[in-house]
């Protein structure tokens, strides 16, 4: 579909989406988004781990029971536990099928708990590497991810991060995107108060993003991939958080929602010393939207991927600057 004003110069296509949080459905809908938008380039900007792992238990009679966001759900049959696995699929959870006695064999191990984790985040990410080199095989398009804070390293090392294939792997490196743009990537974030588990200080980021910006050849010429967004730039506005309950609450005044910047002060330097063409964010969901630091578009597509929504954002590179960009969603 044509996209923008007409221009005479050569121009790249990216589409980028961020914060699938394991979701089936966002997930095909951004792989398919590169033939949909005619896109050269396809960009995840991380947090593409779920969140949760849904024990189902097999009942001696045939039937099955699992607890689904607060609720004991009771299921027939086969059919019927097919409907709750898409559902799962769609929120982004994962899930094992197990008999009563696995179910209180593994509720008293920790470390089984956490093993099982990530084994399903494994083969998920592994499902969802085969389907993008089969749905891209032959078209062209390229498709780049990084992690992000909410991304554990052992699940993240099953992405390809060389060879002939349409998909790599993209963080911690600055990478040639097409003959005239490069990509610079980074998917860690400043503390959270989920202690998740990728974080780190507001000077050891800036000094990760420092060290990473020196391989850029040309700033001008170059994308910034940082999961974490600009502190103050109102990609970052969300709710400010009391970390001292369990879990973080909401703090109010005046029977108001306090609303503030959680973004990265570091990224904000970064972006404002160094003027890419471009920056690509995600972290704070409800904060979509695009803004410009100095001559850098920055972008935050948002997320709603628990309702099965891709939203993400299409930008034209024409030598050095974006000719033109869009929010889109569906």
């Amino acid at each position: 579909m044509p996209l923008f004003g007409k221009s005479t110069k050569p121009k790249t296509t990216l589409f980028f989406a961020t914060d699938v949080h394991g979701s089936e459905r966002t997930w095909r809908k951004f792989i398919n988004a590169g033939k949909f938008y005619n896109a050269d380039i396809l960009v995840m900007g991380g947090d593409i781990i779920g969140k949760l792992a849904i024990p189902i238990i097999r009942e001696k009679d045939g039937s099955y029971r699992a607890t689904l966001q607060g609720r004991v759900e009771r299921f027939a049959d086969q059919d019927a536990l097919k409907g709750l696995l898409e559902r799962i699929g769609i929120l982004g959870f994962y899930s094992k099928v197990m008999d009563e006695e696995e179910f209180r064999a593994l509720q008293g191990d920790p470390y089984a708990i956490d093993g099982l984790f990530h084994d399903l985040a494994r083969q998920r990410l592994e499902s969802w590497v085969a389907l993008a080199e089969e749905r891209l095989r032959g078209s062209g398009i390229r498709c780049y991810i990084t992690g992000g804070n909410d991304d554990f390293s052992d699940v993240l090392a099953v992405l390809p991060s060389d060879g002939d294939g349409a998909l790599r792997a993209c963080e911690g490196e600055v990478l040639p995107i097409d003959g005239r743009h490069t990509m610079a990537s980074l998917g860690i974030s400043t503390p959270t108060p989920w202690h998740t588990p990728r974080e780190v200080t507001e000077d050891e980021l800036g000094t990760l993003i420092e060290e990473l910006v020196s391989r850029v050849p040309d700033p001008s010429h170059c994308i910034f991939n940082f999961h974490d967004p600009p502190n103050d730039s109102t990609l970052d506005t969300c709710p400010m958080l009391d970390w001292t309950t369990d879990p973080p609450s909401q703090i109010t005044r005046g029977g108001s929602i306090v609303l503030h910047g959680a973004g990265s002060r570091s990224v904000r330097h970064a972006i404002e010393t160094h003027q890419p063409m471009a920056a690509l964010h995600g972290h704070i969901h409800e904060s979509r939207g695009v803004t410009r630091i100095g001559r850098t578009l920055c972008v935050n597509p948002g997320s709603e991927y628990a309702e099965g929504i891709l939203r993400g954002c299409l930008l034209n590179l024409e030598d050095g600057a974006v000719g033109g960009h869009q929010l889109t969603a569906g």
